[in-house]
């Protein structure tokens, strides 16, 4: 892994919590990723799970995590199963995790190697009442590909058919919603990392540069900062292409005078940073541009103060709704009767900023979290208002990530990544 070791005392923790959610005389199961082919003997990087990356630390193929708190054999109480390393492994694909390597990264003592899983398993299965297994409910989960964690549940449950069946996801979306501070602290590298990016590609724009020239420098400087690239695959949008709100061409020269809006953030050990910034093509706003510019910032400034703990999904987004409404009024946008005669369920200002403001972001870059349940401290949300405005050629969209905090503003992790217009465009000219 390109990324320094992580303090397992993170992953020690994170099982602790779990555990202490489950039901009496329970064990819970999470498994590895799959490698996903391509075509030929072509695959996919590997992405591990992020649930059993966040109870181990295990970053590693065919992998297995087993919970049962309550098993009669203490060693039995955690354990992990491994894929078998060996010298023909070591010298093919590069060294797997040794067990010893394995307890370091993760804390957890009981290692075997996969071959021994189905007669341990057996053996679990008999003392246990209950089994977790872990299912895919985000609410922005559309999963067609079966997944290894699927096949896994698919052979449990045909082999003990009379255990009582719970969910894992439900303890996770609770537990991986609120971070650390160790992992806010890999989230703020990422961040960092992301305002490299920024940094560079503010020197290096200029008329007649291509969207994927910038998408270029961004991996340049992601990848010479330990990052694996992209927390997600980044929206480099120029002019009208930015009105397309999930752009990834990125195949467009960029023309003087237009906007470039930048939808893009570095992964740092497998924790994701997402940042938008709009910049202009030729290093200067027009006056029209910054009026819009300052409208978005205004938006997104006031709408980060609403978030604090307590605050309910809903109740957040009709707040920044309102917001929204008045700049769109002052833009001269939206007139008084457009307001007068909206559609509650869509409206006026949705004409010109369609989408939510925030989203969870964590391990996954929409990251886990139930919205139905009040925010919390260490919550981290992005903070993204956008107006769209393809009559005139623009679309502006700004966002930063940002944690909720016990009491006041939220912490803003891109604190240091510049957004002001005049500041921009200083750096842009300089």
């Amino acid at each position: 892994m390109k990324y320094n070791p992580i303090d397992r005392n993170l992953f020690i923790k994170n099982r602790k919590n779990f555990m202490a959610q489950m039901k009496p005389n329970s064990l819970a199961v999470f498994n590895s990723n799959d490698i996903y082919p391509v075509s030929a003997d072509s695959t996919m990087p590997f992405a591990q799970h992020r649930d059993i990356f966040y109870l181990s630390g295990v970053d590693q193929e065919e992998s297995i995590l087993v919970l049962y708190p309550d098993c009669p054999k203490e060693k039995h109480r955690e354990i992990l199963f491994l894929k078998e390393t060996n010298e023909h492994i070591a010298v093919w694909e590069g060294e797997k995790l040794t067990k010893e390597k394995a307890f370091e990264t993760s804390g957890v003592k009981t290692v075997y190697w996969l071959q021994d899983m189905e007669k341990i398993m057996f053996e679990l299965m008999t003392q246990s009442d209950t089994v977790y297994i872990n299912t895919n409910e985000h609410y922005r989960a559309n999963v067609e590909t079966e997944t290894r964690e699927d096949r896994f549940t698919k052979w449990l449950l045909g082999k003990y058919p009379a255990h009582s069946v719970a969910k894992s996801n439900p303890i996770l979306q609770r537990l991986r919603s609120v971070k650390d501070q160790i992992e806010l602290d890999l989230m703020q590298q990422a961040c960092d990392i992301t305002e490299k990016g920024f940094r560079r590609i503010l020197g290096f724009t200029k008329p007649g540069v291509w969207e994927y020239n910038l998408e270029a420098e961004f991996m340049h400087e992601f990848l010479n900062n330990r990052s694996k690239g992209f927390a997600y695959t980044p929206i480099i949008a120029s002019g009208n292409n930015a009105n397309v709100l999930h752009y990834i061409e990125n195949n467009q020269q960029c023309k003087a005078g237009d906007l470039i809006l930048l939808d893009v953030g570095a992964e740092y050990a497998n924790y994701s940073s997402d940042m938008t910034r709009t910049i202009p093509v030729s290093g200067r706003f027009t006056d029209r541009q910054k009026d819009v510019y300052n409208a978005v910032n205004r938006v997104k400034n006031e709408a980060t103060k609403l978030l604090v703990p307590g605050t309910l999904w809903e109740a957040y987004h009709v707040e920044v709704g309102k917001l929204m409404t008045s700049e769109l009024l002052g833009l001269g946008l939206l007139d008084k009767a457009d307001v007068q005669n909206e559609n509650p369920d869509w409206p006026a200002y949705k004409n010109y900023f369609m989408h939510g403001t925030s989203h969870h972001i964590g391990l996954d870059t929409h990251d886990y979290g139930l919205l139905h349940e009040p925010m919390q401290a260490n919550m981290v949300f992005t903070v993204e208002p956008g107006i769209y405005i393809p009559d005139e050629g623009f679309g502006i969209r700004l966002e930063d990530d940002v944690v909720i905090q016990d009491s006041g503003e939220p912490f803003n992790l891109m604190r240091n990544i510049p957004i002001e217009v005049e500041e921009i465009e200083a750096l842009m000219n300089s």
